[in-house]
């Protein structure tokens, strides 16, 4: 799939300023773009898809697609992994297709025949409009972790909605930007839903629904959730058996596809394991991995050690030898809200490289919140001793322009202002004299789990959906390439939250995964230190100091705060200040291009 825009109004839609906004989508060279534009009872609809073909390749699969009833109509990005299934269940209900092997169709159709209830049969990523003329009814959902973005504004008697938020800003007379949520970004990082950068632009929460119903002339909406991770927190005891089959499951629904398929290599556990369950099962492999020259960074010496021993098919990109400049622009420009997590330049560069020869991959997201692989889990699971509390005290003493205090805040033993100190950065809001009372929290851990449960389940709610698929699905729909996860499965998900931690492997740091890799490799590589998917954004960010300072100081937006701040930032040359630069040289270069 690729990316979609569309409108729903009561007057009249100017179908070439859509058809203009539909060049922002996130899709390099989609196969087919298809429009509709016609009545559905008292409202006027345009419809506009840029289709990726992975899935029933015949011009019968694309969309916008309309029943063969007429009653219903659907624009969907992703992927339904159990389409086959659910095929078969529909054809046994005597519902009738056009197409062989269409997940688009079968979405459809099983929309229109048991309603929303067969969203909870779904296992895919997915944002969707679904249309049912019958009930005059619209509905635009988003997946169980938003791997699919859904962005949407009610402007006057209209709704526009893409899975593109430049498209609607290109799409909208005006657009406003939004100083609170500018001021989220440059505390967090990112953006978090429901808000964006613009006012009265929104994005839909993980597992949302929106109805909107198109009998009355205001579009009376409504939000409603269809899954929810706090539902499957139980203490089952943990099945090591079960557990690969769920895993199993997860990679082979990922593996279908009537395009060939990729895998992506860090050398890590997670991307490990994929490869290690799709060797096992004799199926050819194509693997890719990012390289550095820093060692620091480099897990080249892991990664060829997976691929010996599995016999893949392996390429590497050497990304130091391309991260100039203009490398750095082309994948931020990928980008249609402002993010400033570094290792979307990595997951760009091996995105492209494997879009030169493929148009589907497997990776390893997701393993880190599955099965606590998080540096800052482990610690925050230990009970906290009254000297660690006391040393948080050090927090407020300790000089904004050093860092964030995250040592000592970590120290805590209030766990939410624990967790959250690892994502938000208030020292640096007191640097730029910005107040954060008006910053609503989004981290608020249920405390009547035992700590690793509400750790997990905070990650599911915030950090993998918030930060981490939005950097997966940006950065390879910008090179036409659909990135599948098995980690994400909600199957998967499920049965883990449900266990209870008797066992080591769930406790330990990845125990399962180690376990099941421990005949393969040495102690070395199964118990080295974890790495991020990073690059040497320090040495980078200072080695252009004089440019980053210029384009900021050029800028609309922060050059009336920033000057002063990035001389102090720019005298103390650390890893967390240049995450602070490179914070606000990623917010000017996103401001630059509105």
């Amino acid at each position: 799939m690729c990316g979609f825009i569309g409108q729903i109004s009561y007057s009249s839609i100017n179908p070439d300023k859509l058809i203009n906004a539909n060049s922002h989508l996130v899709c390099r060279g989609p196969d087919s773009t298809q429009v509709f534009n016609n009545k559905i009872n008292k409202t006027n609809a345009l419809l506009i898809f840029n289709r990726l073909k992975i899935i029933d390749l015949s011009d019968n699969a694309n969309q916008p697609m309309q029943s063969i009833n007429g009653e219903s109509i659907i624009v969907f990005n992703g992927e339904i992994y159990n389409h086959h299934e659910l095929r078969m269940l529909l054809e046994k209900k005597n519902v009738k297709f056009r197409t062989n092997n269409s997940d688009s169709e079968v979405l459809l159709n099983g929309l229109e025949f048991f309603g929303l209830d067969f969203i909870q049969k779904l296992r895919g990523q997915f944002s969707l409009c679904f249309i049912n003329k019958k009930i005059n009814k619209a509905y635009l959902v988003s997946d169980r972790l938003s791997q699919k973005p859904m962005y949407y504004s009610f402007i006057n008697d209209s709704v526009i909605f893409s899975s593109n938020l430049l498209s609607i800003v290109d799409s909208l007379n005006t657009s406003t930007l939004s100083e609170a949520n500018i001021n989220e970004y440059l505390q967090y990082g990112i953006v978090s839903a429901p808000n964006t950068i613009f006012e009265n632009i929104y994005k839909l929460e993980p597992a949302q629904i929106l109805e909107i119903d198109l009998s009355s002339t205001k579009m009376k909406n409504k939000l409603s959730k269809y899954w929810n991770p706090d539902d499957y927190v139980d203490s089952k005891i943990f099945d090591e058996s079960e557990f690969f089959e769920h895993f199993e499951s997860a990679i082979k629904i990922r593996q279908q596809a009537d395009v060939p398929i990729a895998n992506f290599l860090s050398g890590g556990i997670d991307s490990s394991s994929i490869i290690k369950n799709i060797y096992d099962r004799g199926d050819e492999i194509n693997s890719f991995s990012v390289v550095f020259d820093e060692l620091k960074y480099n897990e080249q010496k892991w990664s060829r050690m997976v691929s010996n021993k599995y016999q893949t098919n392996h390429l590497e990109v050497n990304a130091s030898a391309i991260l100039d400049i203009g490398t750095i622009q082309t994948a931020l420009n990928c980008l249609d809200e402002p993010y400033a997590d570094p290792s979307v330049i990595p997951s760009y560069i091996v995105s492209n490289k494997i879009a030169n020869s493929y148009k589907v991959a497997i990776s390893g997201d997701g393993g880190d919140e599955l099965l606590g692989g998080y540096t800052r889990l482990q610690s925050m699971i230990k009970p906290r001793s009254y000297l660690e509390n006391l040393i948080s005290k050090g927090y407020s003493l300790y000089p904004s322009f050093l860092g964030t205090g995250n040592f000592f805040l970590s120290k805590s033993q209030n766990l939410n202002l624990a967790y959250s100190s690892y994502f938000k950065d208030e020292k640096f809001m007191k640097l730029l004299k910005i107040s954060t009372n008006k910053i609503i929290d989004k981290i608020d851990l249920d405390l009547s789990y035992e700590p690793f449960k509400s750790l997990l389940i905070q990650d599911y709610k915030y950090y993998l959906p918030q930060m981490m698929m939005y950097k997966v699905d940006r950065t390879s729909m910008a090179n036409s390439l659909e990135v599948r996860s098995p980690f994400v499965d909600h199957l998967l998900i499920q049965y883990v939250l449900s266990r209870g931690l008797h066992s080591d492997m769930l406790n330990m740091n990845k125990g399962v995964l180690k376990n099941y890799l421990l005949n393969d490799f040495s102690t070395n590589f199964i118990n080295r230190k974890k790495q991020g998917f990073v690059f040497d954004l320090e040495h980078w960010v200072f080695r252009n100091i004089n440019y980053i300072e210029d384009t900021i100081s050029e800028g609309n937006l922060v050059s009336s705060f920033s000057k002063n701040t990035l001389k102090l930032l720019s005298i103390n040359k650390s890893r967390i200040n240049a995450n602070r630069i490179w914070k606000l040289y990623v917010l000017e270069k996103y401001l630059s291009r509105i």
